[in-house]
């Protein structure tokens, strides 16, 4: 998860003082020095954990804090404020032009993810904001680039311009716009080409396309598994083209956080957009008050609510609500459960979007492991199909059969069919008392 290591760090340093009645300047001196040794350790720049923590002591010996009823609380609030506005404050939308199309430049460096994060922020335009974006190849150097554009534009069923390796990018941006007002697409996504370090070529090139085509944003694409080092590009190339805005990639890796922390502050820019995986939907909007409660162990439930509302079927849910009240809910149901669940991400991210579920995840047999739910999976996969619909009948010859075709034991077959079984008594009882208060159609599915 991103942050992991700043975020242990943050959490067992305020939560020295949280339970405090008062708090001293020695403590507020004590806890921020922590903070500043963590924030260095996530290779957060230097000058901005200097100023952040100047303004986090002021802050927290001021009468704001000293004189409030919960000290404590008024500390890790002013922690969180202030983290929030060193990463931008609140969300940075994406531009809309007066006049279609709104023109997206997309740089960066070789390495940090540039044509990928364009087929990924394609199908959030229009998988969230309903838009029919344009994609456009000025990539004419590296290998295969222009290829992997199209392989991205067919796996999206979305158009890509190209005029192969042998025209000038300037030229095919400047197209690719035309294209764009005669077909009626209402972005154009220009993916530029990048290099192994910042060069003036590379830097001539993008101003030239930039002065063509006006373009309405300048994402600057930033690989932040480098830390200090995306900091440096993106102020070599803020300086240079003015960029609009970041796209983080990777931040869903081992990464220690110091660039997400260092590149407003140093840039003036706004982070604009996440990469949280691999995948083409794993693009999300960044939003710095949401980021800040997530490292602090607070959580990010807004965040959650949109993860479940863009991956669950809602005709699903309702199906699965009168299957609850009717107590006709099977292995298969259960199963289709775990598949809406698993689309929402890793459980590593879900949990750390749940307020307090840090202090769970902290003991080690509290963790959650992917591979017990495909464990799970791989026993239910193995029941034929009256199994699934009546656990019933699973006597001890088949339990061995179910154990030995999903790699699992019968002690564990064993234990999945009890805790199903003991999940829909506790169904039953949750429906009948929701019967007792409201009559029928009371109860609801808590997903």
């Amino acid at each position: 998860m991103a942050f992991e290591g700043l975020a242990d760090r943050l959490q067992s340093t305020i939560k020295k003082i949280t339970g405090k009645g008062k708090v001293s300047e020695q403590d507020v001196k004590e806890m921020t020095r922590e903070v500043r040794l963590a924030l260095l350790e996530a290779d957060v720049n230097f000058k901005v954990v200097k100023d952040l923590i100047a303004r986090i002591k002021e802050r927290a010996i001021g009468q704001e804090v000293m004189e409030s009823l919960t000290p404590g609380q008024q500390v890790i609030k002013v922690v969180k404020e202030e983290l929030t506005a060193l990463m931008g404050g609140e969300q940075s939308k994406i531009a809309v032009a007066d006049r279609a199309p709104t023109v997206i430049m997309m740089v960066g460096l070789q390495g940090a993810g540039k044509t990928t994060t364009t087929g990924k922020l394609a199908n959030l335009l229009r998988k969230k904001h309903n838009r029919s974006p344009l994609l456009a190849a000025c990539d004419v150097y590296r290998p295969a680039a222009i290829t992997q554009l199209e392989t991205l534009g067919g796996q999206l069923e979305m158009p890509v311009f190209s005029m192969g390796t042998e025209a000038n990018p300037v030229d095919i941006a400047q197209k690719a716009v035309e294209k764009a007002k005669e077909e009626h697409h209402d972005y154009v996504i220009i993916d530029t080409a990048g290099r192994l370090h910042v060069d003036s070529d590379l830097m001539d090139e993008l101003q030239q396309i930039k002065a063509s085509v006006k373009p309405d944003e300048i994402f600057l694409v930033v690989d932040s598994m480098t830390g200090q080092d995306a900091v440096n590009v993106a102020e070599s190339f803020n300086e240079q083209l003015d960029i609009t805005g970041v796209v983080l990639t990777k931040l869903d890796g081992d990464t220690r956080g110091g660039a997400a922390l260092s590149i407003k502050a140093v840039t003036d820019k706004p982070i604009k957009f996440a990469g949280m995986g691999e995948k083409l939907d794993q693009l999300e909007a960044f939003h710095p008050e949401r980021m800040a409660s997530r490292i602090l162990g607070m959580g990010d439930v807004l965040s959650l609510i949109e993860k479940a509302q863009s991956n669950v079927d809602e005709k699903q849910v309702k199906e699965l609500e009168e299957k609850m009240r009717t107590m006709s809910f099977t292995f298969d149901d259960f199963l289709e459960q775990m598949g809406q669940v698993k689309k929402m991400g890793p459980l590593d991210d879900l949990m750390s979007m749940i307020p307090g579920a840090n202090k769970m995840k902290g003991l080690k047999n509290a963790q959650l492991d992917e591979k017990q739910l495909s464990q799970v999976e791989a026993i239910i996969q193995s029941m034929t199909k009256n199994e699934r619909q009546d656990p019933a009948i699973i006597n001890g010859s088949r339990r061995k059969r179910i154990a030995k075709g999903s790699g699992t034991s019968v002690s564990q077959v064993n234990r999945l069919i009890k805790q199903f079984s003991e999940m829909k008594k506790m169904m039953k009882q949750m429906t009948n008392m929701q019967k007792g208060k409201k009559g029928k159609g009371g109860f609801k599915f808590p997903f």
